[in-house]
């Protein structure tokens, strides 16, 4: 389709191409040829007038002018999409859309690798793609670059819609030969031995357990720090140390690992866990059909 002499699929090559800075990573995402995207380059560069990416040594660069279009070509992509997702209705048998997911590995071990075997079925041409959770997370989400953020309540951009997807109880988790999960765990016990912690992004970031285990003020001994979930259970093996788990992705690592849980020995909060979205998509079919799956799938875990 063309607009005013623009064929509108090179608004999309546009938005990758200044986001990747690189033909072949764009091709790669767009599932195109290498070629085909240097001629969606080409014709972009004719199009506008502007030489759009620029090399400067091995790297590509966008020019100025190309940044300067890039909010307006993705605010019109998210309003096509939303067009798109009120005027058709998604049929999960035929549809071949990808679903851009930013999930943390607990999430796509207890919710989206069950989802993926249940898409194998119902949906057989639908594709997930899920990206760990960064910095940029949220900025993804607010510019339309990713279809689902999951991510606890804490951590939610206040400015746009978020469902429940799930509530999450953390549970205390080790090695199945450890002798304290032979019997009822006390808070003595959770301090008196060393703790694998979870920290996130480049800021390191605590994760949702941690971080509400810290307020308590009462000191713990930090024998490792990971940068994934499911690091923990590797580093739990053979050893006396204890982590905090979210319940779901214990019973998951239990199925795989020797590793013992138990319910935690103090009150602590309750985790609600977040599917948030951009506003444009808020009537969007597909994604309206995703979120009901995954809920299904943590109700029923």
């Amino acid at each position: 389709m063309r607009f005013k002499g623009l064929d509108l699929n090179l608004l999309v090559a546009l938005d990758t191409l200044v986001e990747t800075r690189s033909v072949s990573r764009s091709a790669e995402r767009m599932n195109l040829s290498q070629p085909a995207m240097s001629s969606a380059l080409g014709r972009l560069r004719d199009y506008f007038g502007d030489p759009i990416l620029v090399a400067h040594g091995k790297r590509m660069y966008p020019t100025a002018y190309a940044e300067s279009l890039l909010p307006q070509v993705r605010e019109s992509l998210r309003t096509i999409e939303a067009l798109i997702g009120t005027s058709t209705q998604f049929d999960p048998a035929t549809s071949q859309r990808t679903f851009r997911l930013v999930a943390s590995d607990y999430i796509t071990a207890a919710v989206v690798v069950p989802l993926v075997a249940r898409l194998s079925e119902i949906a057989p041409q639908v594709r997930i793609e899920i990206i760990l959770p960064t910095d940029q997370s949220k900025d993804q989400i607010e510019q339309g670059l990713v279809d689902l953020l999951i991510t606890p309540e804490d951590f939610i951009s206040p400015d746009l819609p978020a469902d429940l997807l799930c509530e999450e109880r953390h549970v205390v988790v080790g090695w199945k030969g450890n002798p304290m999960f032979a019997r009822k765990l006390t808070a003595d016990d959770i301090y008196a031995t060393g703790h694998v912690s979870v920290a996130m992004g480049n800021t390191r970031t605590p994760a949702y357990g941690d971080h509400h285990l810290n307020l308590m003020g009462r000191h713990r001994k930090i024998e490792v720090t990971a940068s994934s979930f499911t690091m923990v259970p590797w580093l739990l093996l053979n050893t006396m140390r204890v982590a905090l788990m979210h319940e779901r992705l214990a019973r998951a690592m239990a199925v795989h690992f020797p590793i013992a849980f138990a319910p935690m020995p103090f009150p602590f909060p309750i985790m609600r866990e977040m599917a948030q979205y951009h506003h444009a998509r808020a009537a969007d079919g597909g994604l309206v059909w995703l979120r009901g799956q995954m809920r299904e799938i943590a109700d029923n875990s």
